[in-house]
């Protein structure tokens, strides 16, 4: 089987990619192999001729992840231009998987279409699928109308609901599938009421998270396996939150990384701090916890790669 940088492509194939730069929390190695595919007919020929033994990870644009410090082996794919097209039909929204969440849901509020959960959440929409990621009571497989991939072995194919199974921050994508386009929809809204509601997330957010900070969103899922719906009467006895407050693990510090003091269940790069450091200091809060409640948190954000080899 050919190596990767013996395979004829139309996109970029770089060796040793740094992926430190790519990432929201700013650490990791580098990639061994990272693809930059031009369309999805490119990709699925360079998988379809790439040795089946040679892992592949797709990444989003880092906003949810933990590259570790010793990088990634096999090839890591990035969709970049040729997937980030967005456009509206009737009440639906089709969305290249590189197209940020954001976008999207202004996109579509602009069509009068009512994506706005979307709105305040980070990454882009390929990944928004894989996480099932949702905000306010409302989740991606909510809106799901389909998907489009490119198989581990170089096939096209159209995925259902029913082939993603759905759940609370997950789907059944199997691994090394890249997921190449997004159909979603939702209720009619006018425009106004739609930009206007999504200010209004974004206001709330603001004062609610630390969003000047270098974060990869929420860290862990909240225990009882629900998403913070926004409501009045919504409970916070089991929010992940509340648990790492109970455990005094707000503003907890471990090397360059800390627990956010403005929101606790956000894990920051405060001080040049290495992907080591801010795994270690997570696993230190799941203890905490542990020990305090007896509840085990789950991470929300994805860690990949190898551990940086000990010295000496």
């Amino acid at each position: 089987m050919p190596t990767p940088d013996q395979i004829e492509t139309q996109g970029r194939l770089s060796a040793d990619r740094p992926l430190s730069d790519l990432t929201w929390l700013r650490v990791g190695g580098p990639a061994q192999w990272f693809f930059q595919p031009a369309d999805a007919d490119d990709l699925a020929q360079f998988l379809a001729q790439l040795d089946a033994d040679i892992p592949v990870f797709p990444m989003g644009v880092g906003s949810n992840l933990i590259v570790r410090d010793g990088g990634l082996r096999g090839v890591v794919i990035r969709l970049g231009r040729g997937f980030n097209s967005i456009e509206t039909d009737g009440n639906r929204v089709t969305a290249g998987a590189a197209a940020l969440d954001a976008h999207v849901a202004r996109r579509a509020a602009d069509a009068g279409i009512d994506l706005t959960f979307l709105r305040t959440i980070p990454g882009s929409i390929g990944g928004a699928l894989r996480m099932n990621a949702g905000c306010y009571g409302s989740y991606t497989a909510d809106h799901f109308v389909q998907a489009r991939a490119v198989t581990r072995d170089g096939r096209q194919v159209t995925l259902t609901a029913e082939d993603l199974q759905f759940a609370y921050r997950h789907s059944a994508l199997p691994e090394g599938w890249v997921v190449t386009e997004v159909t979603l929809e939702g209720p009619d809204g006018t425009p106004e009421d739609l930009h206007a509601r999504m200010e209004s997330q974004l206001a709330k957010r603001d004062e609610t998270q630390p969003t000047k900070d270098r974060s990869a969103g929420s860290t862990f899922r909240n225990p009882a396996g629900f998403s913070s719906t926004g409501r009045a009467d919504d409970v916070h006895d089991l929010k992940a939150w509340k648990v790492i407050d109970d455990a005094g693990m707000r503003g907890a510090r471990l090397g360059g990384a800390q627990m956010s003091e403005k929101h606790s269940n956000f894990l920051l790069n405060a001080d040049q701090a290495t992907a080591a450091d801010l795994e270690n200091l997570g696993e230190e809060v799941r203890k905490r916890v542990f020990q305090n409640s007896g509840i085990t948190l789950e991470w929300e954000i994805m860690r990949v790669g190898e551990h940086a080899p000990k010295e000496g």
